[in-house]
């Protein structure tokens, strides 16, 4: 059994990690977040050390190491923009890491990270659960072992909706989440260049508040995307079913069904990480050299190669 540390233990993402934690024989022994609201830790481990500030939860897993109850894993769902630093503080306590995406905002973090890992011998594990998602390993092997120089067109829409909050949460800070393509796209990005290779382009079509368009050839695909946080853009078909997200990927014209089995991602990813078969700094980088690109490109506006929905009218800020 594994002892862990959880940064972010309020966020949205954190019971994901707590139950695969759980699921994988292991113990949350510490818990870390400046918001109280962490009631959702009775659920799994209540027994857990619960900190609101760094410095006494540096302390405490300071006194397990030199107690002989070392921190095996510290797990990162804080804020995208202290993922770098939280990184560092669990690798210089002797522990390796498993962080959400995104692993960093940008690439230059990448390489300093590796410089740690390299000085303390522990490793940086990144969740990108689409690449264990049974679909997506499924258009993996079929994308390998169909024609060797085929360029295939793919579409990607994924529409998740966010409320006014959004804007005023860190989330709608550009500094701090990096942006709609950064906080809801990265692991997209990670998976399209996972099946169909590295970027030859990057354009960015529209790039505003609550959306972003571009294309992106890659070695193997043209693909057109598009990301949104606006309700207004789900189709109403779907609004209909009283869903407030669309995903969607056509690869040649034909939809990849992977909408469910999005719930146990976490624990099969954590899986295998115990296994040692995670995806580490490297495997990352792709995407957030894309990310990083789109976030400082100048939108071209509707030419060339765009997504069908980039048409759809601008929405005013909700703030003005």
């Amino acid at each position: 059994m594994k002892n862990f540390a959880l940064i972010g233990a309020a966020g949205y993402i954190a019971p994901r990690h707590m139950k695969a934690i759980k699921d994988t024989g292991n113990n949350l022994v510490a818990a870390l977040d400046k918001f109280d609201s962490v009631g959702i830790i009775d659920s799994h481990f209540p027994n857990a050390d619960f900190f609101v500030e760094f410095e006494r939860f540096d302390r405490h897993i300071d006194k397990l190491r030199r107690s002989g109850k070392p921190v095996d894993y510290v797990s990162i769902c804080s804020p995208n923009y202290l993922h770098d630093a939280h990184m560092r503080f669990g690798l210089r306590n002797g522990a390796d890491v498993i962080c959400e995406k995104p692993l960093v905002l940008n690439p230059w973090n990448i390489d300093g990270l590796a410089e740690i890992e390299k000085e303390t011998g522990k490793n940086i594990y990144n969740i990108l659960q689409l690449r264990v998602h049974p679909s997506i390993i499924a258009l993996k092997e079929k994308i390998a072992n169909g024609p060797k120089d085929k360029i295939y067109d793919v579409d990607l829409t994924y529409l998740t909706s966010r409320g006014h909050w959004y804007y005023t949460s860190w989330k709608g800070d550009l500094t701090k989440s990096g942006g709609i393509a950064t906080n809801i796209g990265v692991h997209f990005y990670d998976m399209l260049t996972w099946i169909f290779g590295d970027v030859k382009e990057n354009v960015v079509h529209v790039h505003t508040h609550d959306r972003a368009a571009g294309y992106l050839q890659l070695e193997k695909a043209r693909v057109r995307w598009f990301l949104s946080i606006n309700y207004d853009m789900i189709p109403d078909e779907i609004k209909e079913t009283g869903m407030r997200t669309y995903r969607s990927i056509t690869v040649e014209g034909e939809e990849i069904e992977f909408s469910g089995g999005f719930t146990d991602l976490h624990t099969t990813s954590y899986d295998e990480i115990l296994k040692g078969n995670g995806y580490g700094l490297m495997e990352a980088k792709n995407a957030i050299e894309i990310v990083h690109e789109i976030r400082n490109a100048t939108p071209k506006g509707l030419v060339g190669e765009y997504h069908p929905f980039a048409k759809k009218p601008l929405a005013p800020h909700p703030f003005g």
